[in-house]
């Protein structure tokens, strides 16, 4: 069973995805917050495995709670999932940054908002490689340096992770899953998750989002790449 908070300032979407989610067998929503305080204090209190996140809300906002609910321990095992309008583009590369596992629009049909929970819960992050690379393209990357047709360097900031985690990285900012970097590499896919856990103990990720951003961000990946 995935246990839910539902976090919105706007009463209608808190109970048209209460209702979404409830409808479905293995989700209970076990709370719904109006703002960000109130979210990670309900958090603290209930211990969900999800935290549906809304970004624009009075007080604290989307943000800021998504970065208090990660950066406490514990709620290590509790995943945010923000929920989003078109509008909020800018505000996703912060969300990601502060912890999130990734986004789905208010808009969805019932059935990927379910599907988005479940996956989130079980590890994944939930981010479509083409939407990452827009996202990343306007609001994070600086101008592509000239081609001198050097070898790239390693990023510095990437510096102390070996040769196979800087692989493993480039895979998961890919969107490629454990299973899939195991076949791309010919390891395990228990040796792929251990490099990935790594990488996020190395990188202090909270999950795989923040490592998308990180290959992005490093100039590991370019957006042309993925």
């Amino acid at each position: 069973m995935t246990t839910v908070l539902v976090v919105d300032d706007q009463s209608l979407i808190r109970q048209a995805v209460t209702d979404i989610l409830s409808s479905e067998p293995d989700i209970t929503v076990v709370g719904e917050a109006v703002n960000g305080a109130v979210a990670v204090a309900m958090a603290l209190d209930l211990r969900p495995d999800v935290v549906l996140m809304d970004i624009r809300m009075p007080g604290l906002d989307g943000i800021g709670a998504t970065s208090a609910i990660c950066a406490e321990p514990a709620l290590a095992d509790t995943r945010v999932l923000i929920l989003t309008t078109f509008e909020e583009d800018e505000y996703l590369v912060a969300a990601l940054r502060a912890g999130a596992s990734g986004f789905i629009g208010k808009g969805s049909e019932p059935e990927d908002i379910s599907r988005a929970v479940r996956a989130v819960h079980a590890g994944d992050a939930l981010l479509s490689p083409t939407a990452t690379r827009s996202l990343i393209t306007r609001y994070v990357l600086p101008p592509a340096p000239a081609d001198t047709g050097a070898p790239a360097p390693v990023p510095p900031a990437l510096a102390h992770l070996t040769e196979r985690e800087r692989e493993v990285l480039l895979l998961v900012g890919r969107g490629r899953s454990n299973q899939n970097i195991a076949d791309d590499l010919v390891i395990s896919p228990h040796t792929a998750k251990t490099h990935v856990n790594r990488i996020m103990t190395k990188l202090y990720a909270h999950d795989r989002a923040q490592l998308v951003i990180a290959a992005y961000e490093s100039g590991l990946l370019a957006p042309g790449e993925a």
